[in-house]
């Protein structure tokens, strides 16, 4: 509309720039291209000279973040134009005293805002009527923000979708989530490959390979899993702002296996790191300098032709200079432990003698269980809950009792989480599943390089290197076992590197060796998790 109140002389040609701003909440708003055009009709029709457009997109005016009004801001402290041309006084500010502050702030500057759906003179009676619009702009504002966050919290108290709705989950009709099958079938396979350590990297370029894309429509990478990982919802928990409701949406995996995942993601930290196949050491964090007790450690290095070696190192030879111990090929080494495990393993007697063990083993592991005791801690916890909430039923609300709420249900999180991890750990495997395992085990390749991970990581414990002799100390868990053999390469290659590893004890002496049945019983904990 025109501006009356001044005369075109003042105004005609004058430099003018726009600003424009859409919130994307808002469902009434006028888009960005909207509000323009509007705006540069009331330029033309003011003989107004437009310089420059500034635009905030989907930004709230509940807050003064918006990089592109700061940027006007700043143009106008240069003295770049005279006019603002705005849509309505709502774009100016996020509330009534935040856009009256904009508007001064700029009049200090010399330049004067003008509305295209607003027509304010520039005396007392038009700026009075300014400030009673932006008081109605705020009003609106707070109510609207009070409608959403109503409607959001009636959302959820019936379970129903708020916001985004994740991977592996759509909206339905309801309003509530529902699963979505081919999303919901790579999550649990994710779980799955994550509760047997596998490498988020290695998971990630897999889905790649098969054209699997993430939420977003990219690829996966390291990143993609953790957020993913940790997320409730896959187990069947509702989750918004403070809600938290149990069974309230679709599960897609089961308690069980998000806890397995949970306690990998905590003592495994390697499932996160950047996988290197060439470059991997089996036997990182297991294997000791015979010598002197010192861990040895991958390191590689290449020759003049170009060829690539790996290789193992005493750590104190390394970094001391004291220990005489020759390094070692990696793959030779690597080899020897895997031959030596299978060749044990394939004994029947001690296929036998383990299937009884690990009946023992369980039998052992259920009696000493703590799941009665954390189901009667979560009775006293779930009996303080109900009694507090029938004070606050009565009226007895305080600061006390909403902190003593909180940390009850805190308490009863906790030990729901324990239960279910106890739970876990004594799954009911019967005999033939573990025989049937075993004989799956034996058929593997030894000279594949994930078939000797796989027999490296279940059964050795600590691998302790001599010159002409190689002690291998299996898991256990009665008395210690340790089976040798000869042991004759040596490479001595030199270079630098590291590789991280862990300290265990010192090499086992003369006395405590055994080449006699070799006792695996520890991992067959872990394979209750794996079968």
């Amino acid at each position: 509309m025109p501006l009356g109140s001044l005369r075109s002389s003042d105004i005609h040609g004058a430099s003018a720039v726009i600003y424009a701003r859409y919130s994307s909440h808002s469902q009434r708003d006028a888009s960005i291209e909207q509000q323009v055009a509007e705006c540069q009709k009331f330029a033309a029709a003011n003989h107004l000279t437009v310089i420059s457009v500034y635009a905030d997109r989907a930004v709230s005016g509940r807050t003064d973040r918006r990089a592109e009004f700061q940027k006007l801001m700043r143009d106008a402290s240069k003295g770049l134009f005279r006019y603002v041309i705005a849509w309505k006084s709502s774009r100016l500010g996020r509330n009534m005293l935040e856009a009256m502050i904009n508007d001064a702030r700029l009049r200090e500057l010399g330049v004067r805002t003008l509305y295209a759906e607003e027509d304010f003179d520039d005396t007392a009676a038009g700026r009075f009527a300014l400030r009673n619009m932006m008081n109605v702009n705020q009003f609106y504002s707070e109510n609207m923000a009070e409608d959403i966050r109503r409607g959001m919290h009636d959302n959820a108290e019936k379970c129903r979708v708020n916001g985004k709705v994740g991977y592996g989950f759509r909206k339905g009709e309801d309003g509530k989530y529902t699963i979505d099958p081919k999303e919901a079938a790579v999550v649990r396979e994710i779980f799955e490959r994550v509760s047997l350590s596998e490498p988020f990297v290695d998971i990630g370029a897999d889905l790649n390979a098969r054209g699997i894309k993430t939420a977003s429509g990219g690829l996966w990478t390291k990143s993609s899993f953790q957020n993913l990982l940790l997320n409730e919802r896959y187990r069947g928990v509702y989750l918004w702002g403070t809600t938290r409701v149990e069974g309230g949406i679709p599960r897609i995996i089961s308690d069980v296996l998000f806890y397995r995942v949970q306690e990998v993601l905590k003592t495994k930290k390697h499932v996160r790191g950047r996988h290197v196949a060439a470059g991997e050491y089996l036997l990182t964090g297991k294997l000791f300098c015979g010598h002197c007790g010192s861990p040895m450690i991958g390191l590689s290095g290449t020759s003049r032709n170009g060829d690539k070696y790996y290789y193992y190192v005493c750590q104190k030879k390394r970094t001391e200079k004291t220990c005489k111990k020759k390094n070692v090929r990696r793959d030779f080494l690597e080899q020897q432990v895997a031959d030596a495990i299978r060749s044990i393993i394939m004994q029947p007697e001690y296929v036998d003698w383990l299937l009884e063990g690990y009946e023992s083993f369980v039998a052992d592991n259920r009696a000493h269980s703590l799941i009665q005791a954390y189901e009667s801690e979560l009775s006293d916890v779930n009996r303080a809950l109900k009694n507090l909430v029938s004070a606050i039923e009565q009226g007895l609300v305080s600061q006390t009792t909403r902190e003593r709420l909180s940390e009850l249900e805190k308490q009863r999180r906790d030990l729901e989480i324990q239960i279910k991890l106890e739970q876990a750990a004594t799954l009911d495997v019967t005999r033939e599943q573990i025989e049937a395992w075993l004989k799956a085990f034996i058929k593997g390749e030894v000279d594949s390089r994930k078939y000797q991970e796989k027999l490296i990581d279940t059964f050795v414990h600590a691998v302790y290197l001599y010159d002409d002799e190689l002690r291998i100390v299996c898991n256990y868990t009665g008395q210690a076992s340790t089976v040798s053999i000869p042991f004759s390469e040596v490479d001595a290659l030199g270079s630098s590197g590291s590789c991280s590893y862990k300290l265990y004890t010192g090499s086992p002496k003369e006395s405590q060796t055994n080449q006699g049945a070799v006792y695996f019983l520890g991992p067959l904990f872990v394979l209750v998790h794996r079968l």
